[in-house]
């Protein structure tokens, strides 16, 4: 699978998408600016929409845009239209509300204890029940992000300070998050009481940042200073002399991480740290121990790109085999290439891949891929390979088999469209894609190539239920009859 594969780029819907990366930087001069380098860092969690919400002093103003930040936010003229010392922003890709202006982030909301912007990354569990019941009690939904759910939680909240109604807010929601908000004189940082999404803290010229992953603090030359615990609030306040208290309250009752493994197996940038492991390392050592578990026989490793480059030079590292760029990507595919004619769904891997006939022609290959989710792309990718003269094609896969669909932000198909339930045995599965043989890496093997040991089946290290079917939490909405998962929302173009 294509980590780098945009939402209009995923013709078959063979791809997991994540939805959102999150920034914010609080008393610098150059806050959106900075705010738009570290989203710019952090587009691959989100190519579908991006938003800035600055403030100046008096006023706060709001920039959102659907597209990539690239294509609005190095325009002179929108950062503008952002001044003041303090910032947050966004990028998105949608899992619960639509794809339409008015769901993207953050939200802002003008309350009792003054104005505040929020954005999250992840995925609230019991988000559509909370919506029922506010929905009952009077209040008005303007969008069908589950993120201004939490703008009401705020807002009725009977804490007296912006920071204790926030918590308050984030301690009614499940699932897995990481939140941060903005008002007149503070930045809020949260994270899910089991860090299921990442959160870091940074710093700047003395200036505090938080931000999805540490390649957002990279982009911009800012330290690194540790990550969000999980269930923290860390609450960042400009003082009237221009200094900045930092306040981190801890919950009551702490419970271990569980972060989530596909942070390592496909989302999180390769360069960025992930819970102090460096993501590369990780997916090296995942190609590591494939090679490891599923040997085979064969003249060439070639990687499906980008995704499983880090994992296919484990492989060849640890096999012997020679690592060849076997396939090369078009970083370049333009959107108005993809139209839903059946001519262009016939040829669009093409548009994203080229087999490179010269390392292939006559060669065993070992097709290294860092997940597959329905298997239409490894299809095509397969034959592909073998058009250009492969005499074998053999896939290794650098994660376990997906069984089950998530529900903490990352936009999984149905169960019963996920690969490893349409077919009954490995067998099948490799029939299905035309290779010659087809391995997963093992849920242990994963474990070890993450974290260094296996699989602790009392007390999971990571959160993998895609794999396992151990979901962390509770699932409210899920198994909530009443809840219906399409939201009436007034359609409009904005």
């Amino acid at each position: 699978m294509n980590h780098s594969v945009s939402f209009e780029d995923d013709i078959d819907g063979d791809t997991l998408h994540e939805e959102c990366g999150v920034f914010g930087i609080l008393g610098h001069p150059d806050a959106a600016a900075l705010t738009a380098l570290g989203l710019h860092a952090l587009q691959h969690r989100g190519q579908e929409a991006a938003g800035i919400v600055s403030f100046d002093g008096q006023r706060f103003h709001s920039e959102r845009r659907m597209g990539l930040v690239g294509d609005h936010y190095t325009d002179p003229a929108t950062l503008a239209r952002l001044p003041g010392d303090r910032s947050m922003g966004h990028v998105r890709y949608s899992t619960t509300g639509d794809a339409v202006l008015r769901n993207v982030q953050p939200l802002f909301a003008e309350l009792e204890v003054g104005g505040i912007a929020i954005a999250h990354n992840g995925n609230f569990t019991n988000g559509l029940t909370m919506r029922r019941q506010l929905i009952a009690d009077g209040a008005i939904c303007q969008s069908n992000s589950d993120t201004e759910v939490v703008l009401h939680l705020i807002a009725r909240s009977k804490q007296a300070s912006s920071s204790d109604r926030f918590i308050d807010a984030i301690r009614q929601m499940e699932g897995g998050y990481s939140m941060l908000a903005m008002t007149r004189t503070k930045l809020i940082a949260a994270r899910d009481p089991i860090g299921i999404r990442p959160l870091v803290m940074g710093e700047l010229d003395g200036k505090p940042i938080f931000c999805s992953e540490t390649c957002a603090l990279d982009i911009i030359g800012a330290k690194y200073i540790r990550d969000v615990e999980n269930g923290e609030v860390i609450i960042c306040e400009i003082q009237p002399d221009g200094s900045i208290t930092i306040d981190a309250r801890k919950p009551d009752v702490s419970q271990p991480e569980r972060l989530c493994l596909f942070e390592y197996v496909y989302f999180a940038r390769p360069d960025s740290v992930v819970g102090g492991r460096n993501v590369y390392v990780a997916r090296k050592n995942m190609g590591i121990n494939l090679a490891k578990e599923a040997p085979v026989a064969a003249d060439v490793v070639v990687p499906v790109p980008d995704g499983g480059t880090p994992a296919a030079i484990g492989y060849a590292q640890e096999s012997g085999i020679p690592f060849e760029l076997g396939i090369i990507r078009n970083h370049y595919v333009g959107r108005t290439f993809i139209e839903p004619t059946q001519q262009i769904r016939a040829f669009g891997v093409k548009l994203k891949h080229s087999a490179n006939r010269a390392i292939i022609e006559g060669k065993r290959v070992v097709l290294v891929d860092d997940s597959i989710v329905r298997g239409t792309t490894s299809v095509k990718i397969v034959q592909m390979i073998r058009d250009a003269g492969a005499s074998e094609v053999h896939i290794r896969v650098a994660s376990p088999m997906i069984f089950h669909p998530d529900f903490y932000g990352i936009d999984t198909p149905d169960a019963d469209k996920l690969l490893a339930n349409q077919y009954s045995s490995l067998k099948a599965m490799c029939d299905f894609i035309g290779a010659d043989s087809l391995e997963f890496l093992s849920i242990d093997g994963l474990y070890r190539a993450v974290g260094g040991e296996p699989r602790n089946n009392a007390q999971p290290q990571f959160t993998d239920h895609y794999f396992t079917g151990d979901y962390p939490t509770r699932l409210l909405d899920k198994e909530s009859t009443s809840n219906v998962r399409k939201l009436s929302v007034l359609a409009s173009n904005g």
